[in-house]
């Protein structure tokens, strides 16, 4: 019987709840949401929404990397975004770090943790 296993790694923050970053079942990844938290000191960077986006794109990616995956081989991706407006500059950093074009969904919401304005999460398959 496969085992889900949990997935952590010093390279992205530390959840702000109780789950884990990823968890790992039958060569997928399903990788929790990431905020633009710095991993060094734990706080949320604040700036324009590209760095933003870039910071939760980096912690994404050291999240898939610690569970066997990669940007690559990743199959979905959710974008939550507290102003759809932030839409085509988020564009802008994403079409950086995905060129493979994974399926995705952009959803504005009301709020998140922390008080970020950018959300991701993300599935992979394992290589």
């Amino acid at each position: 019987m496969d085992k889900i296993k949990k997935v952590y790694t010093k390279n992205a923050p530390e959840p702000v709840g109780p789950y884990s970053q990823a968890v790992t079942y039958r060569g997928i990844v399903y990788c929790s949401g990431q905020i633009p938290i710095d991993p060094g000191t734990g706080l949320l960077i604040s700036g324009n929404i590209e760095d933003e986006a870039g910071q939760v794109l980096e912690n994404l990616k050291s999240v898939l990397i610690k569970a066997g995956a990669s940007l690559e081989t990743t199959l979905r991706v959710t974008i939550y975004l507290t102003d759809i407006m932030d839409f085509n500059a988020v564009n802008g950093v994403y079409a950086r770090y995905f060129t493979g074009e994974p399926a995705r969904s952009c959803i504005q919401v009301a709020a998140l943790p922390k008080g970020a304005r950018v959300e991701m999460d993300a599935i992979a398959a394992i290589i």
